[in-house]
């Protein structure tokens, strides 16, 4: 199916007004040094993440305004200005400086659920010249021993039940020196551990902030590959700067916005755009605590009245499977743009979005090591679904062959990026050579594969290692997917490339149904003839397998490879990122 472009919408209606520029003028007069002059540094050299994004707004007249509305499980609800978040994290601060001894470049790691501690407490301990490293609260033992093992964590924050999880590990860990318990009411049962109210309840709400340079290390996130244990990428806080622009000409976040941000803070986008990206705009970001509920992230969105929606295509297409009907019940007035990112977006759910809202989702593209949104659909332009968008102004992005070399218009290549934006990684953590082996003559090697239209758009085409080969005809599994979810009964669907004696590789599809449907014989013919009209025949699955659910990562992702290797029977490498079941 040929999707058409969506023209991008008049918002002449809603009550925050957007700030958008032409993207043409944008990119023209685009100026890493220029954007840098308006945020507050300590001088030339220095600047710290938590001040930018919190103290900064202490001379202004947002100095009172909310910073983050908070809503538990439970319905219940916390709201904290600028200067509520500044006074706590300076209390945090001194709490690991005056009573854990912590120094700059010590490592502090957080566990915890998606409350308002992780949030000041990621604030305290970058103001202290900590390296932050927030944990998935779903990571089991393994995961969370990898990488407070790996990053020799010197402070952990935890929760009583979430420790209760890994406490038969930490012994394994001989660099924690100590375990801070937000008790939020409950018991600690470790006497050695220390109560997380009771040292802020002693600490001053005064702090001289670590005057951090602008390379040194401030973020720690984790991400594996085929395999191997994870890796940690090392971000700076020259870093800010990427969060502050993007959030500025991508999301157009301005301090009279309502902006939700659904990634957990254990992952790269809960913190670039669930912490730094809007409090460094000086927007107000509502946070809701629960898991997904379609009903509940609905009336979420309608009760905060959100102007800004940036949530993942896994969620959306969850949305999508409950249905047409739910959405009506709710009003989405508020929203003014929403946007989606962890994962290419189906042209189906682009748009979804705005048949449901009236607005369509915007995908953008980036990675953990990127640190910030490199490719984007721009409010500001025309969309065309399944793309995703065009580079954003400073960053300089290319498709090249494996010699390195660009490659024409609507050719498929690798697609590589030119090093040095302020929120590019510094390194993985004690992995230098293979940090080294992302670069490679004067390119970043992305290890994705997509091309490039006569417009500039880019169009994801999969991982280099998920591409299909069959019978010589290169197939990108995400292609396929999108065909395939377009079927009615289809929710979901992952492509692998299965071994053929004959075509080198056959694409088989993993497919789980929407409520409603069973697995037949005669719907798999339907899907697979389905699939046949709208690709080409060797794009076209050979086999679906019906399957109750996709493996994804904890952020949403499909892992094909997990796929790949139960199909071939290989060792799954690092799953440390799985989500439950």
């Amino acid at each position: 199916m040929e999707y058409p472009r969506i023209t991008k919408s008049a918002l002449e209606d809603f009550s925050v007004k957007p700030n958008l520029q032409d993207y043409q003028k944008i990119y023209e007069n685009f100026s890493w040094d220029k954007l840098a002059q308006e945020l507050d540094w300590f001088d030339s050299e220095h600047i710290n993440i938590a001040h930018v994004a919190i103290d900064a707004h202490l001379k202004t007249d947002r100095k009172n305004k909310k910073a983050m509305i908070w809503e538990g499980k439970k319905g219940d609800v916390e709201e904290y200005t600028f200067s509520d978040l500044s006074q706590l994290s300076n209390k945090f601060a001194n709490v690991l400086v005056n009573k854990l001894g912590i120094q700059k470049g010590d490592r502090v790691f957080f566990f915890l659920e998606r409350i308002p501690e992780i949030y000041i407490g990621i604030l305290g301990a970058l103001k202290a010249g900590g390296v932050i490293g927030p944990l998935f609260s779903a990571f089991g033992p393994d995961a969370a021993r990898d990488r407070l093992e790996d990053s020799e964590a010197k402070v952990l924050v935890t929760s009583p039940a979430l420790k209760k999880k890994i406490e038969d590990v930490i012994p394994e860990l001989p660099a924690l020196e100590n375990i801070v318990m937000v008790q939020r009411g409950k018991e600690i049962s470790d006497s050695n551990d220390l109560s997380y109210e009771e040292l802020m309840a002693e600490a001053s709400e005064s702090f001289d902030i670590v005057k951090t340079h602008k390379e040194d290390y401030a973020i720690m996130h984790y991400t594996s590959g085929t395999t191997g244990k994870p890796k940690g990428a090392v971000h700076v806080h020259e870093a800010v700067l990427g969060h502050y622009a993007t959030g500025k000409y991508v999301l157009d976040l301005q301090k009279e916005d309502i902006y939700w941000c659904t990634a957990d803070p254990g992952w790269v986008t809960g913190t670039s755009y669930g912490m730094f990206g809007p409090w460094s705009n000086g927007a107000t970001q509502a946070i809701y605590e629960g898991g997904f509920s379609a009903k509940r992230w609905y009336k979420f969105i309608e009760q905060r009245k959100i102007t800004i929606w940036y949530t993942a295509p896994t969620a959306i297409r969850m949305l999508m499977k409950t249905g047409d009907q739910l959405p009506g019940a709710y009003n989405f007035d508020s929203l003014r743009t929403l946007y989606s990112v962890g994962e290419p977006l189906n042209p189906e759910a682009v748009v979804w979005g705005e048949t449901i809202f009236g607005k369509a989702f915007h995908d953008n593209w980036w990675q953990t090591e990127t640190g910030s949104i490199m490719i984007a659909n721009y409010p500001i332009q025309d969309i065309k679904p399944g793309s995703m968008g065009r580079p954003f102004p400073g960053i300089t992005a290319g498709i090249i062959d494996d010699s390195f070399n660009e490659m024409a218009s609507g050719e498929e290549g690798n697609l590589a990026l030119r090093p040095g934006w302020p929120s590019m990684f510094r390194t993985y953590w004690k992995k230098e050579e293979m940090y080294q082996s992302r670069f490679q003559n004067g390119w970043y090697i992305t290890g994705d594969r997509a091309k490039r239209d006569n417009e500039g758009y880019f169009w994801f085409v999969g991982r280099t290692d998920d591409v299909i080969n069959t019978a010589g005809h290169l197939v990108g599994p995400f292609e396929v997917e999108s065909v395939l979810i377009e079927h009615p009964a289809v929710a979901e669907a992952g492509v692998i490339g299965k071994p053929d004696p004959i075509a080198m590789e056959v694409v088989k599809a993993f497919v789980s149904l929407k409520v409603g449907y069973e697995p037949t014989d005669e719907l798999q013919l339907d899907i697979q003839k389905f699939a046949m009209k709208r690709l080409a025949s060797a794009a076209a699955p050979r086999e679906i397998e019906f399957v109750d659910s996709l493996p994804k990562t904890r952020s949403g992702k499909i892992m094909r490879r997990l796929l790949k290797a139960k199909e071939l029977g290989l060792p799954l490498g690092d799953t440390s990122t799985l989500e439950d079941d």
